[in-house]
């Protein structure tokens, strides 16, 4: 099993909901996960209109992943999360927490102009090991 350690360096602002940097050592894999959607049963955009729902399928998806690879939630190092409207970021923090708790992952947020679909709102990409 992987050694995960999350740190900050002295002088660096440790913020409460994500880590400045994450030291991994005796890791087997590393996993790249793509950026995760939320999709419905049939390949068509889930929850449109609804931040937290697509957002929550998307870290849904992502646990799926990285636990079909042999991890847990805790093997994700580092995500990106790409939102249509950064004024969903305050809606983006608790769903996030339901999956990483309070102190996740080292992460990167972002607007973008656009995801591959008008109708998604949230994309969440992501690395693992394990």
């Amino acid at each position: 099993m992987p050694k995960i350690e999350k740190f900050c360096a002295n002088g660096v602002f440790d913020p409460p909901t994500y880590s400045q940097g994450i030291k991994v050592s005796d890791a087997q894999s590393v996993l790249f996960l793509a950026g995760q959607v939320a999709y419905d049963k049939d390949g068509s955009v889930a929850h449109r209109g609804d931040f937290k729902a697509q957002a929550r399928e998307a870290f849904r998806c992502l646990k799926a992943l990285v636990e079909t690879a042999g991890g847990r939630m805790d093997s994700i190092v580092k995500i990106n999360t790409y939102l249509t409207d950064i004024r969903y970021r305050a809606d983006l923090v608790p769903v996030r927490e339901e999956f990483f708790g309070k102190k996740g992952p080292a992460s990167t947020l972002v607007q973008v102009a656009a995801l591959a679909h008008p109708d998604w709102l949230i994309e969440v990409e992501a690395i693992a090991v394990v």
